[in-house]
């Protein structure tokens, strides 16, 4: 198994340096459920797929290392059998009517999270350490396998999200955390203004809340933790309890985006647009649908077929607020999937890129133009 392994890597590597060698386009993938997220698909495909496996897991420090192509639900699984998980819920994003192809690897490299990112906190925060193999084909480690272990933390953090520009990250370690005791699910019919304020008071008090999500005129709640505390703030809140097996299938749907809201985006090539603005942002003014998480402070905009807005209308009102805005899923990526960078950042990713990835082999153009 282990000299598999090392002959996988040692591909990798030899993959790695001759693309150096020609200035030859790398394009690092998994399973390849997020290759929609970003700008350019470009280069050579590199599967990460075959460095797979669980390299350590202790269920009593609540930290798991896997290498980059295990998939992500064989982790959740075996989280599972010790009631603990992956709390900041990345999604898969599978198919309809297909298994998850999803790995570690895409997971860290795309840097989302689900509906718990309102209460745990996202992707990034639960790293503890990455190994990366960069643009001359070396191994660098980053950080550790404990949580008490924060040397060279921010470089593990900052390769979540980068979409696989800086390098090839072979093996993560992340915090897991326990399942909850109790569970429950609150609805309340309310308008999106009223959901907000609404939120935000809920938000200044000691309350057990793990998700929110609001659409059509209804706000869903999502309690989590000791059964008293998740008994208490029911009785607190009040709403209409949602059955356990429906709130189940509404929380999946939203981290999914199997949801109803999501469709058009999944199925008619609508644009999708995720705005991240303080929670405390009233309503933004776009026509179209919109759906509210994480306590207000993620915005999704569904663009309607006919809709003028543009993307600087979109991003003039998201930088108003304080925030800023995605063209998460379809439309035009020729305005920029991510908010332009100003000068002073725009060089430190160029430096960033030169330093990890010298000949500009890695999934050139995911990100932004030029890096």
């Amino acid at each position: 198994m282990q000299a598999t392994l090392d002959a996988t890597l040692a591909t990798f590597r030899d993959a790695i340096r001759q693309a150096g060698d020609s200035r030859t386009p790398l394009r690092l993938r998994g399973g390849g459920s997020k290759d929609f997220y970003g700008q350019a698909l470009v280069g050579t495909v590199l599967d990460t797929r075959a460095y797979r496996g669980i390299v350590d897991y202790d269920p009593a420090e609540l930290v798991i290392t896997a290498r980059c192509g295990t998939p992500l639900a064989e982790i959740e699984d075996v989280l599972a059998e010790h009631r603990q998980m992956l709390a900041f819920e990345a999604p898969h994003f599978a198919t309809r009517g297909q298994a998850s192809t999803a790995t570690l690897g895409g997971a860290f490299a795309a840097g989302l999270s689900g509906p718990r990112r309102q209460s745990v906190g996202a992707l990034r925060d639960f790293v503890l350490g990455a190994q990366l193999m960069d643009g001359k084909g070396e191994i660098l480690n980053f950080g550790g396998q404990v949580m008490k272990n924060v040397a060279g933390y921010d470089v593990s953090r900052l390769l979540a999200g980068s979409l696989g520009t800086l390098g090839l990250v072979t093996e993560v370690s992340l915090k897991v955390l326990p399942v909850p005791f109790d569970d429950a699910t609150l609805r309340f019919a309310l308008s999106q203004a009223d959901a907000i304020d609404q939120l935000n008071k809920w938000g200044g008090k000691p309350l057990p809340i793990a998700a929110s999500a609001w659409h059509d005129g209804a706000l869903h709640v999502r309690l989590s933790g000791a059964t008293a505390a998740v008994c208490a703030a029911r009785d607190s809140l009040g709403g209409e309890v949602v059955d356990a097996s429906h709130a189940g299938q509404l929380w999946a749907a939203l981290r999914e985006q199997t949801h109803p809201f999501f469709t058009p985006a999944r199925d008619a090539d609508r644009a999708l647009w995720r705005i991240a603005v303080p929670p405390v942002t009233k309503p933004l003014d776009l026509p179209g649908e919109q759906l509210v998480e994480w306590g207000g402070g993620q915005r999704w905009w569904l663009a309607p077929d006919d809709s003028t807005a543009s993307a600087d209308r979109v991003r003039a009102i998201a930088q108003a607020a304080g925030g800023h805005a995605t063209l998460f899923r379809n439309g035009d990526k020729a305005v920029g999937v991510f908010t332009p960078l100003s000068t002073p950042l725009a060089a430190i990713h160029q430096r960033l890129k030169a330093s990890f990835d010298p000949a500009g082999i890695f999934n050139p153009q995911r990100m932004y133009s030029g890096l």
